[in-house]
């Protein structure tokens, strides 16, 4: 029997995102929407401005929104909540038992929570067990930033079994997302020591309404706030390594430099990567695309068969061709170089790397992390309701 899942943010851009994604799982079935309180009370339909292609589900379209409070009748929630609210809302679902698989910013860099992808990392929801949520300093510091003084202090070492209980889990900023996907064989297998990475993020990352037309169109915006920051600390969080004191980050330099361009979906990055140990662009081209992460034969259904693509041919990936390739799940790479400019030669390399920013940057990456949470046996049914929920819609 699917597991009830619960969609926090249902009326943004994100929330829409994994209504879409849910609506037909095999693993998790929506039960209970809920989005601020001009929202509360509407159905979905009336509540929500939509903006996918197809309209919403039938079965979801009429579903009453609630407010962002414990008590919905789910037994995991999703979350898309605006990260200037979503520390406060994350924290009390975790605090009432609920595991939060959460798309905010919020406790991405907090020590004890995950940030989560599993083909990179699938070993750090370990640190679920040690978080506790039952202590008030629990809660974001209303900053918009993560828990991490609070966490450090109360956090157990080594590992310990978890009594059962609500968690966070997060996955990265969209535009981390492919640069470490398309990084993290080349680690494994060569070891990287620095990338200078230049993105051309897609305008549907700035969420609804996003850029005014007269700043988008026909222009490059220099300036993604945030972003530089979040893809160097990120990524090494991403790529480090699990220890008995948490995770060690990844000892590598990143320096990025964003723009958002006049393209509806699929951000683009060009990243220049300096190798610990020397090999030529085809070794390189090689080992990204024979990568297939740790997934392969676990049969997650948002999993793409091949988690990275490398294309021989110069002109690829484009946005407009590839952005959605695996569902949206595949990362694409391609014009795999040598770089000179950051190394000594056979030490520098470059390449393009395109990943679709709302479905493997956002709700889809998720999706995968609660896949995963499901194989690993952190999910499992919360007690039953008192009564039987009326069916959606």
């Amino acid at each position: 029997m699917p597991l009830r899942v619960g969609i926090l943010g249902a009326t943004g851009a994100v929330g829409q995102s994994f209504v879409q994604l849910l609506a037909d799982h095999p693993l998790f079935e929506v039960t209970a929407l809920a989005a601020s309180e001009r929202s509360a009370g509407r159905t979905y339909r009336e509540a929500t401005n939509w903006i996918g292609a197809d309209e919403p589900p039938e079965r979801i379209a009429d579903v009453e929104v609630q407010p962002c409070e414990p008590g919905l009748d789910c037994d995991l929630v999703f979350s898309g909540l605006d990260a200037g609210v979503a520390g406060e809302i994350e924290a009390a679902f975790a605090r009432a038992g609920y595991p939060v698989v959460s798309n905010a910013r919020n406790y991405r860099m907090a020590p004890d929570v995950p940030l989560l992808i599993p083909e990179v990392n699938p070993d750090h929801t370990a640190l679920i067990e040690r978080q506790d949520w039952s202590r008030s300093e629990s809660e974001s510091r209303g900053d918009g930033e993560t828990r991490a003084d609070s966490a450090v202090a109360h956090r157990p070492s080594p590992i310990t079994h978890r009594s059962r209980g609500g968690f966070i889990v997060t996955n990265p900023n969209c535009s981390t997302v492919g640069l470490v996907m398309a990084l993290k064989p080349l680690a494994d297998a060569f070891g990287v020591e620095a990338v200078h990475v230049v993105t051309m993020q897609a305008l549907s990352g700035a969420g609804y309404p996003g850029v005014p037309s007269l700043d988008a169109l026909g222009n490059v915006i220099p300036h993604v706030g945030g972003e530089e920051e979040k893809m160097a600390r990120e990524s090494r969080k991403l790529l480090g390594r699990l220890t008995e004191a948490g995770v060690e980050d990844a000892a590598l330099m990143v320096s990025a430099q964003c723009n958002r361009v006049p393209v509806l979906e699929g951000h683009t990055e060009c990243a220049s990567v300096r190798l610990a140990t020397p090999a030529s662009p085809e070794e390189v081209a090689e080992v990204m695309a024979a990568w297939e992460g740790p997934l392969a034969g676990m049969g997650l259904p948002t999993a793409p068969r091949r988690p990275l693509r490398v294309f021989a041919d110069e002109r690829y990936p484009q946005p407009r061709r590839h952005a959605r390739a695996g569902g949206g799940m595949q990362v694409s790479a391609g014009k795999v170089q040598a770089c000179p400019a950051i190394a000594p030669e056979g030490y520098g390399v470059k390449f393009v790397v395109l990943s679709h920013n709302t479905i493997r940057g956002a709700a889809g990456g998720a999706v995968l992390n609660a896949e995963l949470l499901h194989a690993q046996g952190y999910l499992e049914a919360r007690a039953e309701p008192a009564r039987e929920p009326a069916p959606l819609g």
